[in-house]
């Protein structure tokens, strides 16, 4: 059985310590490292995805624990006409700050439909995944979910171990790039609307932070870690999106408004989608880079796929530079960055298909 907790109490850190305090266990609002076996049991059996459920498709929740210790949730989603032989499987996730009911759900559930094992998965400290403090962001960690998932498909009897492949969304595209890069079990990546989440934390937007400007952030960084250890209530949350966007003309702001504070994507567990991240978490992705060894994903092949009117497209423009060959830069013409999240008409499934076909055969 699943404890009902509203959401606004989930994202009220004063409300979660009082929940604790008065008996809600933290499994049921996902504040511990769980066994798998205890995070499968606290999540929620109710189909809650921002997209319809497909009568072609079987699915399953699952969930399974990273090198970590940190027991992982996912959505394991399998076509229903399926032969005996085992499948190809895919690892998805993202956007960075999402769920997996949200565009990663939607992702493996396609792909189900087109003859594939998917499993969308939460990443640590978010939604039904565990992890104490909630809301954190690591370079390290969810890069390793990304490997976790891989373990979790390959024990899978449905599925054959030798053809597994990846897809990352938005900031998780990078951790899948990441992630491919030495785990030599990937045999194929596709990453659509990436973001290098080190690079975007370490030097700003388009490169744009000066040196004094990342001194003054990380100051800031350093000194809110002394605010969070001397606070008995959950480290401090920003960077989730206004409820309203009067006064805001920013395109990009109202573009993941658009997806993110409206029924077309809101999610109550999406960090998106209410009061942001652990505002601390950037401090390691300003220290760590991504992206350092992407060439050693080959001789595997990596598709990258970006909108052309993308505010994050120089992100996949510069990963396929940096990238070694078999590798394929698709640019979607007309596209925005959320375009890729969730519109099934401009995401180029048949390309996925085709690219994922021919090379974990």
């Amino acid at each position: 059985m699943t404890t009902q907790i509203p959401p606004a109490d989930l994202q009220n850190p004063a409300r979660r310590e009082l929940l604790l305090t008065a008996g809600i266990g933290a499994a049921a609002l996902g504040m511990a490292s769980l066994s798998a076996d205890a995070a499968l049991a606290q999540a929620t059996s109710n189909w809650d995805k921002t997209f319809p459920q497909s009568d072609r498709v079987e699915h399953r929740k699952v969930s399974f624990t990273n090198r970590y210790g940190i027991a992982l949730v996912g959505d394991l989603y399998l076509p229903k006409d399926r032969s005996e032989a085992p499948l190809p499987a895919l690892a998805v996730a993202g956007p960075f700050g999402a769920v997996k009911e949200q565009a990663a759900g939607l992702y493996a559930q396609e792909m189900a439909e087109r003859g594939f094992a998917a499993v969308a998965f939460d990443p640590s400290y978010i939604g039904e995944s565990g992890g104490a403090p909630r809301y954190v962001a690591s370079p390290d960690i969810n890069t390793e979910d990304f490997m976790a998932a891989v373990d979790f498909l390959g024990l899978q009897e449905v599925i054959d171990r030798d053809r597994i492949g990846m897809i990352g969304i938005c900031g998780f595209g990078g951790m899948a790039l990441n992630a491919a890069a030495p785990d030599k079990r990937v045999k194929a990546v596709a990453v659509t609307s990436m973001y290098d989440m080190s690079r975007v934390h370490a030097r700003g937007y388009y490169d744009a932070m000066t040196d004094e400007q990342r001194a003054e952030a990380l100051t800031a960084m350093s000194l809110q870690r002394w605010e969070d250890a001397a606070s008995q209530e959950a480290p401090k949350l920003a960077g989730g999106l206004p409820d309203s966007l009067d006064g805001i003309d920013n395109p990009v702001i109202a573009m993941y408004h658009a997806y993110y504070k409206t029924d077309r994507g809101y999610h109550p567990r999406s960090l998106n989608s209410n009061g942001g991240w652990n505002v601390t978490s950037a401090m390691s992705f300003m220290n760590m880079p991504q992206l350092t060894y992407i060439h050693e994903i080959s001789p595997r092949p990596a598709l990258i796929i970006a909108g052309s009117e993308a505010h994050s497209r120089y992100f996949s423009e510069d990963a396929y530079a940096a990238a070694a060959e078999p590798k394929e830069l698709m640019i979607i013409d007309g596209a925005d960055h959320c375009d890729l999240y969730d519109q099934k008409d401009i995401i180029p499934f048949d390309k996925l298909q085709a690219f994922f076909e021919g090379h974990l055969a």
